[in-house]
Parts: C-alpha cells; sequence; structure tokens
C-alpha cells in the first residue's frame, strides 16, 4: 500500500457516490459544528465587549442572546425555503446570481468565502483557547496546537465526506450531551435556589465597573455575540451531498442544528447570569474561557470537568469541519461558471473536491499564524460576510417567490422580506461596530474578491473568444519541420532524443550550449564519428551541429534566442525542439537533478510564437 492509499485511503469510483452521501445523524457533525460550536464563543464574545460594565455587563448577556435567537429563527425559517427552492445547493450565491443577478452573486460568493476561511481560523483558535483554559502551561503554544489541528482536519476531510463526519460524530454527541448536563443541572439549581446558586467553583471576581452602558457597548456586545450565527447557511450550500430523498433529510439537519443552538445559547446566557460569571481578558496570564468558568461553577472542576472542556475544545477545533465542508463546493460553483479555475471544479481521489480543500487549509493556516492564534483578534473579521451573505440570500429569495408565485407564496416572500431586513440591519450594526477594530480588513477584502473573480472570468472569455471557430479546416501543404534538438553531452539520453528527431525532419540542429566554466565535453570534437559517418553510412542528411557560447553562464536564454531567430527566419515553417528528459524510479531522486527540461520548456512557451512546437523524449532510470 502506497503512503497516499495509508493517509487518504484507496481511490473511489465515480460510481461510489452515492454510497458516500450523508444522512441526519452524519450531517449534523459534518454540516453543523460551526453553527453549534459558536455556542462557546458568542456568548463570550458578547459578554467580553461588556467588561467595562463590571457586574451590570452581565444582566445584559440574556437580552442579547435572546434577540440572537429570535433573528436565527427567522433566518432558519427562510434557508428552510431556500433549500427546498434550490436543491441543486451553492446556497446564497446561487440564489443571489439568478434572482439578484450575477455581481450580487459574486459579492455574496466573496462574502460567503471569506466567511468560511474565518471560521476555520476562529473555529481553531476558539478550540485552543477552551484547551489553555484548562491547562495553562500550554499558553506558549498556541499557534502550534492550532497548526497542528487544521493538519489534521485537513487530512480526515482529504479522506471523504462519509469518514469525516464517523470521526466527528462522537465529539458532536460528547459537546452536546455534557453541556446539556451541565445546563439542565444549572438550571435545576438555579430553580431550586430562587435564582442565586451557589457556584461549586468560585469564578473570578468581576472587576469594578469603568464606565456606564450605553447604546454604542451594547450594540457593539451584540455585533459580537452575533458570530453565533455563523455557520447557518452551510446545509443549503450543501444540499446534494445528503441521501435521498435530499431536501427533507437537510431540512431535518438544519431543524436539529437550529434547535440545539438555541438551547445551548439560551442555557448558556442565563445560567451566566444566574452564576455571575463574566469573560476573562483573552490572551492574558490566567485567562478561561467562559464555558469552563460555567462548568467549574455548575460541577466543580471533577473528572466531569475534564470531560465536558475535553468534548468542547473537540468541537471548537472540529468546527471549522463545516467550512471544509462547504467551502471546496462553493469553489466548485464558482469555478463552473468560470469565476475560479477550472480544476476546483475536479473532484480528487476520495470524491471531494481537494484543491478547495487545500487552499481553504493554506489560508487558514496563515490567518492562524499572523494573528497569533488568539480568538479575540479574529473576531472582529468575523460574522460580516456570514451576515452580507445572509442578507443577500434573503433578499434573493424574495425576489424568487415574487417570480415564482404558487400557493405560500406570499407567506413565503413575507418570511424572506423578514430574514432580509433583519440580518441587513444586523450587518450594519456588526460592520459599524467592528470597523474600527479590524472589520475594515474584511470590508476591504470582499470588494478584493469581487474583482478577482471578475478577473478570472474575464481571462476565461478572452479565451473562448480567442479560440472559438466555426469556420471550416483548410488543409495544409505537407512540409517538415526544423527540428532543434537540446543537447548537452553525448549519451542514451541524447541519442533518444536525436533519433526521435531524424524520424520527423532531415533538416535538424543539435544545439549544445557551452560556459566560460563549463567542464560538458564540447560534441564537435567527435562529431564525424558520432553521428557524421553514421548518417553517411545510412544516406541521410546529416544533423547540424551548432555549439553556443555563453559568457554570462547562461544555459537558456542563448537556446531560447536561437529558437527564435530560426522561426523569425523561416516564417513559413514550424520549428519542433525537442527536449530530452531524464525519468527517475523515485520522485526523491529528480531533487538530485537540475530538472532544465522544465524550465526550458518554459522559457520557450513563454518567448516563442505559436510555430514552435515542444517535444520530449523520456529516458526512465531503472532500479
Amino acid at each position: 500500500m502506497g503512503l497516499l492509499d495509508r493517509l487518504l485511503g484507496k481511490p473511489l469510483s465515480t460510481h461510489d457516490e452515492a454510497e458516500h452521501h450523508i444522512g441526519l445523524a452524519t450531517g449534523v457533525p459534518v454540516l453543523g459544528l460551526d453553527a453549534l460550536s459558536s455556542a462557546a464563543y458568542g456568548p463570550e464574545a458578547a459578554l467580553t465587549l461588556l467588561l467595562p460594565l463590571g457586574a451590570a455587563g452581565i444582566a445584559h448577556v440574556v437580552p442579547i442572546i435572546a434577540i440572537i435567537c429570535a433573528i436565527l429563527l427567522v433566518v432558519f425559517v427562510s434557508y428552510r425555503q431556500t433549500i427546498a427552492a434550490y436543491p441543486g445547493g451553492g446556497g446564497s450565491y446561487t440564489v443571489a446570481k439568478e434572482n439578484l443577478g450575477p455581481r450580487a452573486g459574486l459579492v455574496a460568493g466573496a462574502a460567503l468565502a471569506l466567511d468560511y476561511i474565518l471560521n476555520v481560523a476562529v473555529g481553531i483558535s476558539a478550540g485552543v483557547g477552551a484547551l489553555v483554559s484548562a491547562v495553562p502551561a500550554l499558553l506558549p503554544y498556541t499557534v502550534p496546537l492550532c497548526l497542528l489541528i487544521l493538519g489534521l482536519i485537513t487530512l480526515a476531510n482529504l479522506r471523504g465526506l462519509k469518514e469525516s463526519g464517523a470521526i466527528f460524530m462522537v465529539p458532536t454527541l460528547a459537546f452536546v450531551g455534557t453541556l446539556a448536563v451541565v445546563i439542565v443541572v444549572g438550571l435545576v439549581k438555579m430553580l431550586a435556589s430562587d435564582g442565586a446558586p451557589l457556584p461549586v467553583a468560585a469564578p473570578p471576581a468581576v472587576p469594578p465597573a469603568l464606565e456606564a452602558a450605553s447604546v454604542w457597548l451594547l450594540l457593539k456586545a451584540f455585533a459580537s455575540g452575533c458570530t453565533a450565527m455563523t455557520g447557518v447557511e452551510a446545509v443549503s450550500n450543501a444540499v446534494p451531498i445528503f441521501r435521498k430523498p435530499a431536501v427533507p433529510v437537510a431540512q431535518r439537519t438544519l431543524t436539529a442544528i437550529i434547535a440545539l443552538l438555541i438551547v445551548l445559547l439560551g442555557g448558556i446566557a442565563v445560567l451566566c447570569k444566574a452564576y455571575g460569571i463574566a469573560a476573562t481578558e483573552p490572551g492574558a496570564d490566567g485567562y478561561q474561557s467562559v464555558l469552563s468558568l460555567l462548568v467549574a461553577a455548575v460541577l466543580g472542576r471533577g473528572v466531569f470537568y475534564y470531560v465536558t472542556m475535553g468534548a468542547i475544545v473537540a468541537v471548537l477545533a472540529l468546527s471549522a469541519n463545516t467550512s471544509f465542508a462547504d467551502f471546496p463546493r462553493l469553489c466548485r460553483v464558482l469555478a463552473d461558471d468560470r469565476y475560479l479555475p477550472g480544476s476546483f471544479a475536479e473532484r480528487g481521489r476520495r470524491l471531494v473536491f481537494s484543491n478547495g480543500i487545500i487552499l481553504l487549509a493554506v489560508l487558514a493556516g496563515a490567518l492562524l499564524f499572523g494573528f497569533g492564534g488568539i480568538t479575540d483578534r479574529l473576531i472582529p473579521l468575523f460574522a460580516i460576510g456570514a451576515f452580507l451573505a445572509f442578507t443577500l440570500s434573503q433578499a434573493g429569495m424574495v425576489a424568487h417567490w415574487r417570480r415564482t408565485g404558487g400557493p405560500g407564496a406570499r407567506r413565503s416572500t413575507v418570511i424572506s422580506a423578514a430574514g432580509a431586513i433583519a440580518t441587513g440591519a444586523t450587518l450594519v450594526v456588526v460592520t459599524i461596530s467592528k470597523f474600527g477594530e479590524g472589520a475594515w480588513l474584511t470590508v476591504i477584502i470582499v470588494p478584493l474578491l469581487y474583482v478577482f473573480f471578475r478577473r478570472v472570468h474575464a481571462h476565461y472569455a478572452d479565451v473562448a473568444d480567442q479560440l472559438a471557430t466555426i469556420e471550416p479546416m483548410a488543409m495544409p501543404e505537407r512540409q517538415d519541420p526544423i527540428v532543434v534538438l537540446a543537447a548537452g553531452t553525448w549519451s542514451r539520453m541524447t541519442q533518444r532524443g536525436l533519433k526521435f528527431a531524424l524520424r520527423l525532419s532531415d533538416e535538424i540542429h543539435v544545439v549544445q550550449v557551452k560556459t566560460e566554466t563549463s567542464t560538458t565535453e564540447d560534441l564537435s570534437d567527435n562529431w564525424q564519428l558520432l553521428i557524421g559517418n553514421p548518417a553517411r553510412q545510412a544516406r541521410i542528411v546529416a544533423p547540424k551541429l551548432v555549439v553556443l557560447t555563453s559568457a554570462y553562464r547562461q544555459f537558456f536564454t542563448p537556446f531560447v534566442d536561437f529558437v527564435a531567430a530560426l522561426a523569425a527566419e523561416h516564417p513559413e515553417r514550424d520549428i519542433a525542439v525537442v527536449i530530452p528528459d531524464l525519468i527517475m524510479s523515485h520522485w526523491w531522486e529528480g531533487l538530485y537533478h537540475n530538472n532544465r527540461g522544465s524550465l526550458l520548456r518554459a522559457m520557450i512557451r513563454a518567448r516563442c510564437t505559436d510555430r514552435v512546437v515542444v517535444i520530449s523524449t523520456l529516458f526512465h532510470l531503472h532500479d
């Protein structure tokens, strides 16, 4: 079994695709971890902004989370309709493109792409943040831990959707189950003590208030808490990966995800208020996540605490999996529409879009490294892309229902319009409140991605215009090309190339480039013995030897200049450049050689005209 087979599994046939579609049980961990894990950092993000209010800030978290849950319900109902209306997937990009036009679709696509990248960085950094809360000694290793987890998630997703879903199912169940126990026990204790339960492990004292509550501060806290809504669109983007009947299975999956999320968000907010739990300063000594403090306050720091924190760490880190499921599919849709290179539409060995997975890992890794793996530094960049995509999707669905009509269209239009207004207003609040904290970067990146997509599309359109023709083929007169053979020393590899050249034409130039410091044997010393005499005996025209000298120790430029000059001298004839290539038995042996052939081919293609054809002749080495 080869290395790739061990790491990624054996290649899957296209006929195996139906067996790798997912159902409700697998769909929640594959597409719901982003949304579910936001219960861990959404309330904490809001509480962090409320720190200047001291103890008074804790009281505001419940109404803030309640408003977020209300918006979440509106968006949920609208996305259930989107799943039914667009079962082909594509989510916000497809809805906006088909109903609001290609430009709106590209904006939605750019916003979604950025949101997916940020989701990976935020999820993993939050997971590592929870880990260092439980084990403070690991704080100096935050970035390496983030990159290690990113690599493992990437590897799991390259193995295919079915396997990644099975891997992530256990931590998902552990996360939901342990937090459900914490919430139920905490609520029971709260009710039994008239709303003032005694913590088992007392949380840190809340610092004194530094300022009074203001509308602006509360809006900023709401904007940070809205990170809990990211990931809601994931199911609508990936309807085709569900087993048949895909639409109802996808809708049930979305319902389960949203129901669990609302329970978790509400329970955490209520218990934080009841136990007097405030956020601690992220990245500072003594930092503990809100969930770490809450679990300890409700059930203490025994075995259950560490089991719960382990589940939280796992799910926060693995929440990036939602992006790994959806980002490659978004890239595939964009590539199909010629807004990204066509390679992003090609499935890999395990029926996943491997190029999209690898690109996502690289970009998210750069963010984690650049921002030090600190969640609080990434949060200001987060959510804007998600809410921009939400708003365009809801607005697109309004246009969809108005255009298609039919039974229930008016009710669906009202729901989608309510979703567009709610998410649009939230987008404005989030953008304004976070702009000075780093959100300006998101506001710049989305237009840049839009321009990039348009440039890629324009390139493909230009290529299509230049290649397209309906004219009948004009038959050319048969004429042998002029052949140029790139020669180094006299070897079996050179012989192989020259034998092939002699089959193409009688006019052959064997070109050797020598430098002042070169120790390569000059072919002219034995040309008659090696080539001239055998050619006369065979009664064929002997190839011409051209030895070029380079005073600047360059090999490529003199050779390419010779080929270009030959093409200019014979504008009516094709020039065939034969480049002998040495093929190794093992890939690593290629590192021992200079790979001049590849570089020479690249230079010829860049500098020479269409009439210059490059041909490789292969000489295989054997063990």
